[in-house]
């Protein structure tokens, strides 16, 4: 299990779909392009015009002071944008370098930004991207463009060893502030990272966001994170470096370390529905297009009902 990406396997992200049992053309161009389509793009319009209502029109988008004002139905009809600017937002932090299954946190995001940053630029959209957490190397940016360029440098950014300090740093708020500066209205963020953490502290950098642009948020999960297995007294380390010794046989701790996880979950997703953001979580034990189709499908579920 590498504790690190390999670029390689990234770029072949748009092509490969070995545990889908399709061809590889089809799980970019098709299967994952179109459910990520189908969920994201049209959150990214301009108004265009108000018409009259039509037979099997969506009722959501009634103009209802219109309706009212000249008493027959009537709709706001919007115009898809194009090459919408695209920002994933990367988690590189210390505490990435976990997974008690299947891979890394760390590997785990980066195929998710890949995955989800070849599927943007196969719809025409401007991707960039930001790597955030890494104590020694700090934050790298690159700006959304047209082309692949910039996608390319934040996945080789993504592969490159990471720092060996224990103690993570907290900067997931100021890397948002910093990655929504200069974007235009109707962007969509994408924040790929460790988010077991108290979410309360993020409102309002989410809220700010919110305002202007669309927000995905991806927490990456592993197992270990809602329940911890019975191995005796052991060791870790917390965030802030310390060694801390755990009696993992120990029922209460155990039931107390679940509640834990669960009652930072709850939180973070009546955050997520509190300021209308999409919370798709991935697990480090799944194929990475099995974990994301699966978060689509359930999102584009949700949205018909």
């Amino acid at each position: 299990m590498s504790l690190y990406p390999r670029l390689d396997d990234l770029l072949e992200l748009r092509h490969q779909a070995h545990t889908l049992g399709v061809s590889s053309h089809h799980l970019v161009n098709s299967t994952f392009a179109g459910l990520y389509a189908s969920v994201f793009r049209g959150a990214g319009v301009n108004f265009e015009e108000v018409r009259e209502y039509r037979e099997g029109d969506d009722i959501r988008y009634m103009d209802w002071k219109v309706t009212a004002r000249i008493n027959e139905p009537h709709l706001k009809v919007f115009r898809e944008e194009r090459e919408r600017s695209v920002v994933l937002c990367v988690d590189r932090g210390p505490h990435m370098a976990f997974g008690t299954r299947g891979t890394f946190k760390g590997v785990q995001a980066a195929r998710a930004a890949a995955l989800i940053g070849w599927a943007a630029s196969r719809l025409q959209d401007r991707v960039g991207g930001m790597a955030f957490g890494d104590p020694q190397q700090g934050l790298h940016h690159f700006r959304p463009a047209r082309g692949r360029r910039a996608l390319w440098q934040l996945l080789r950014t993504l592969t490159l060893p990471g720092s060996t300090a224990s103690a993570s740093i907290d900067c997931l708020a100021g890397a948002l502030k910093r990655a929504s500066r200069g974007l235009p209205t109707g962007s969509l963020i994408f924040v790929i990272a460790d988010l077991n953490r108290e979410a309360r502290n993020l409102e309002s950098v989410l809220g700010n966001l919110r305002q202007r642009s669309s927000v995905v948020l991806i927490p990456v999960d592993d197992p270990a994170d809602q329940e911890i297995p019975a191995m005796g007294k052991v060791s870790f380390r917390g965030t802030d470096g310390r060694l801390i010794e755990i009696d993992t046989d120990d029922h209460q701790a155990r039931a107390a370390y679940r509640e834990a996880w669960q009652r930072r979950r709850r939180t973070l997703s009546a955050l997520a529905n509190r300021l209308n953001i999409i919370l798709m979580p991935i697990h480090t034990e799944q194929d990475i297009h099995t974990s994301l189709i699966s978060s689509l499908e359930q999102r584009a579920r949700s949205r018909a009902v």
